[in-house]
């Protein structure tokens, strides 16, 4: 074989290694846990072995802290299930319609709040959901063991998840900590390239595509980051300074966001002579950052952006007077001037962004730094009707499985209300759970097909744990295979969890073909349930969540107006982004609703943080007559704060007009009034506010705003 040859076979290779390598790996790891916990079920007499299996399971996932991090709170779920449901055994044993009534209230608010919190605690809540309801319908019918039982469960679950957690973790892990590592240092450089490219304009649509990668991007990254602790104690001490990071790229990442929109629109009013003198500024900045892009950074090379970043500010405002005097020509009020000084103040504003975040990132080396003391958190934000949506589903499927069991008498009717809430509460974290209950119910037929085959065509004929394992690893392997691609992944899982939880048996083996059967019937119509209600009851990928998602982004200004300052532009940024990756992912293969909420999401970034700005400069001003309360200007303030929270709460024709006039008279105002300052916006704090006033008008006139799309243009002779 030649040279080129040769070299062509390691590449291959090696993007193998790296892609479908890594998938094959996590299955036999998995295979193995499985197995081991199989034998160490058996080998410790627990009465079901299939619930440890089926724990093993419902945690594994590619990265060891992700298994950690799930298995943690699966075990915390567990036992709050447990606590949870034995008050219920006690109370109501003798009486199945109340107690099965209290089980369905309790999976309902579990449902509920693993929708509020939609990060580790949400685990925790859907494991103490279907737990419970595991533990109590196997204890209900003998309460004088319940305790004895709820306990077995809880150790069962509790060796798969430790099995689970020690193979991810010691043989070939995937630590969470090195994905947290190789997205940091991968971002920076995507971020430099979005800039480069998008900063002298071109096509809007690639723009707003990338402008939603990026605010996914940050609310994977906070989940890498909170599961990140558990497989690498480097990155545990170094907490406080990647939510820091991430908080200094959301902010430098808004920053640009609202100087390129704002280019944008000089733009498309053909404004090129203050385009034209403000051109060396953006020069500057792209010729800083092209070297960086697509470049992973390290801590080295954040020292060094740093230290290009700090040169690069301190010569800045230096050329911003230079180019400024291209518009000495232009009356003082000039409409020219404001446009330059506010992209100026816009672009000042971003250099330090950018210094912020390369030195965070570069603070990372040493196990102590002062950037680790930092009390912000990202802080997601869930739709409350989405959450008593949730809520309600697990009720009517808790309800309808508990009233066909009570019905009918049916024997497995246990097994169908048991299977139906599990498989109901994990598909409720999907963004689209009817599509992943009918995967599941997919993979739950192929179970029961199989399970058929290994109970009464194999186990009968063998003898001894390893026949055994021989037998169930064919139906393990292709389950886990089906799990790793993204497209069959509920059929995987489906196949994995009612496989092990109808099919493997338990240390007292029975071989009962008519029970048997029931089971298997339980299993796949208890999916078929989940599949109707999740499609039929208020289904989370629709057009009313859409709508009242969007309607949350817009009230995202409400709160940037009203909330406390302290922790504001963090918690401000962090919710928009994350309602922004909600509605993306259950708009999925809807286009132009996903087009339709970016744009919003890009509205209220822009004024929100100008919102925010302004409060800030507000908080900042020196005691001086200018600056009192009472003035002018602050009544102007005022009056437009009011104007916007009507807009953004309800944006009718009326509310627009009435914000641009508050806009108006609140630029006038701050004109008007003497300042006994340069009148720069480097020195004069009313020339800063004036420059986000005209962002805000410029922002809420733009033609490609939902604002602009949906209501009239009144007051186009603004536009000025």
């Amino acid at each position: 074989m030649s040279h080129a040859g040769s070299h062509g076979l390691r590449h291959e290779l090696g993007v193998w290694a790296r892609s479908e390598g890594l998938s094959w790996i996590f299955i036999f790891k998995m295979l193995a846990a499985a197995l081991t916990t199989l034998w160490l079920a058996m080998r410790l007499d627990m009465p079901q072995p299939s619930t440890a299996v089926m724990a093993v399971f419902i945690v594994m996932q590619p990265q060891s802290g992700q298994v950690i991090a799930k298995g943690l709170h699966r075990l915390l779920g567990t036992l709050i299930g447990l606590l949870a449901m034995l008050p219920l055994i006690a109370l109501f044993n003798q009486e199945p319609v109340l107690f099965l009534g209290g089980m369905a209230v309790w999976v309902a608010l579990c449902t509920a709040g693993a929708a509020r919190y939609r990060d580790l605690r949400s685990y925790s809540c859907v494991l103490a959901g279907y737990t419970a309801t595991l533990v109590s319908l196997t204890a209900i019918q003998h309460p004088e063991t319940a305790f004895l039982q709820a306990l077995w469960r809880v150790l069962e679950i509790g060796l798969g998840v430790l099995c689970c957690s020690v193979f991810s973790a010691a043989i070939l892990p995937q630590t969470t900590g090195t994905a947290m590592r190789q997205a940091v240092a991968r971002r920076f450089g995507d971020f430099a390239a979005v800039v480069v490219t998008h900063l002298p304009g071109g096509d809007r649509a690639a723009f707003e595509d990338a402008q939603a990668r990026l605010a996914a991007h940050t609310v994977r990254l906070e989940t890498l980051r909170s599961m990140s602790g558990y497989d690498d104690p480097q990155l545990n001490l170094r907490m406080g300074r990647l939510t820091r990071l991430n908080h200094d790229f959301m902010a430098m990442t808004s920053r640009f966001h609202a100087l390129q929109q704002l280019l944008e629109r000089l733009r498309g009013q053909g404004d090129s002579l203050a385009l034209d003198a403000f051109a060396p500024c953006l020069d500057s900045l792209s010729a800083l950052l092209a070297p960086w892009r697509q470049r992973n950074l390290d801590i080295p090379g954040a020292a060094e952006l740093a230290a290009q970043l700090e040169d690069y500010r301190a010569q800045l405002m230096p050329l911003i007077r230079q180019a400024r005097t291209a518009l000495d020509a232009l009356a003082p009020d000039s409409p020219l001037r404001l446009d330059f000084d506010t992209a100026a103040e816009l672009l000042y504003r971003l250099a330090d962004d950018l210094l912020d975040y390369a030195q965070t990132h570069a603070a990372l080396a040493p196990t102590r730094h002062a950037r680790e003391r930092w009390s912000e958190r990202f802080a997601p934000r869930a739709n409350r009707l989405a959450v008593a949506a949730a809520a309600l589903r697990m009720l009517l499927l808790s309800g309808l499985g508990s009233a066909l069991w009570l019905q009918t008498a049916w024997p497995s009717g246990n097994m169908f209300l048991i299977t139906a809430v599990i498989i109901g509460a994990l598909c409720s974290a999907s963004p689209n759970p009817a599509r992943m209950a009918l995967q599941m119910a997919g993979g739950t037929c192929l179970a029961a097909l199989l399970g058929f085959v290994e109970s009464f065509l194999v186990f009968p004929r063998i003898s001894g744990f390893p026949m055994l394992a021989l037998a169930v690893t064919p139906v393990f392997l292709f389950g886990l295979y089906l799990a790793t691609r993204p497209g069959w992944a509920g059929y995987g899982l489906g196949l994995l969890i009612l496989f092990g939880f109808g099919t493997i048996p338990a240390n007292l083996s029975v071989h009962d073909p008519a029970t048997l059967l029931n089971n298997y019937i339980a299993l796949v119509l208890s999916q078929l349930l989940v599949a109707v209600v999740m499609a039929c009851v208020l289904p989370p990928n629709r057009p009313w969540l859409w709508r009242h998602l969007e309607r949350d982004l817009r009230r995202r200004v409400v709160h940037a107006l009203r909330a406390p300052l302290k922790g504001l532009a963090a918690g401000f940024d962090s919710s928009t982004r994350d309602l922004l990756t909600q509605a993306h992912d259950l708009a999925a293969g809807h286009p132009a609703v996903q087009r339709d909420l970016l744009r919003w999401m890009t509205l209220v970034l822009e004024i929100g943080h100008a919102v925010i700005e302004l409060r800030q400069e507000k908080a900042r001003l020196p005691d001086e007559s200018s600056y009192a309360e009472g003035t002018a200007w602050r009544r102007a303030f005022d009056a437009l704060a009011a104007a916007l929270v009507r807009l953004f709460a309800n944006p009718t024709p009326a509310h627009l007009s009435q914000t641009l006039a508050q806009v108006e008279l609140a630029i006038d105002a701050v004109r008007r009034t003497p300042e006994a300052r340069a009148p720069h916006f480097a020195s004069s704090p009313l020339r800063r506010l004036e420059s986000y006033l005209h962002f805000i008008r410029t922002a809420l006139l733009d033609p490609h705003s939902p604002l602009a799309e949906r209501l009239p243009r009144p007051g186009a002779a603004h536009a000025a």
